[in-house]
């Protein structure tokens, strides 16, 4: 048997678990990503880092013109100084970040998930402040990417539609 022959049988075998679960793709014919795909409004933004975790989900999720559900969340973040000099400066910092969320359908009001998503990103302050500054509005907006991301693979692993 050649190896081309072996690696088609082994994949072959390595599906087989898969099909017997019921696994269907996200994104496939009737997967929870086609339905939530343009059907979800989300709360307004009422800073900026809701306004990022929006557009970021929006990427994600498409922009509702006739929403079938809502989504709500709320996002809390902490700096934290995580590099210290003997001189007790600090040259490196972590903002954690937290959203709880709650997807609604906007007919019934029914709850149709929710839960919680963290995450974790860092920065230098070793630069001039500018650099800094701006090393931290990054870390923030990559956070908020971060959150977004995981609040999606949550809708989509528990086939929220």
């Amino acid at each position: 048997m050649s190896s081309s022959d072996r690696r088609t049988v082994l994949l072959m075998l390595g599906a087989l678990p898969l099909a017997a679960c019921g696994f269907a793709p996200a994104y496939g014919p009737g997967g929870a990503g086609a339905a939530l795909h343009g059907a979800v409004r989300m709360a307004e933004p009422r800073d900026e880092n809701a306004w990022e975790l929006v557009v970021r989900l929006e990427e994600r999720l498409g922009r509702a013109a006739a929403p079938r559900y809502a989504l709500d969340y709320t996002v809390t973040t902490e700096k934290i100084g995580a590099g210290i000099t003997p001189s007790r400066a600090i040259t490196r910092y972590t903002m954690t970040g937290a959203a709880t969320f709650r997807l609604t359908e906007s007919a019934t009001g029914t709850v149709v998930a929710e839960g919680r998503v963290e995450g974790f990103t860092g920065w230098s302050a070793t630069g001039s402040t500018v650099a800094t500054l701006t090393a931290e509005e990054d870390a923030r907006v990559r956070l908020m990417r971060i959150l977004a991301d995981r609040i999606v693979t949550r809708l989509l692993a528990t086939g929220a539609a």
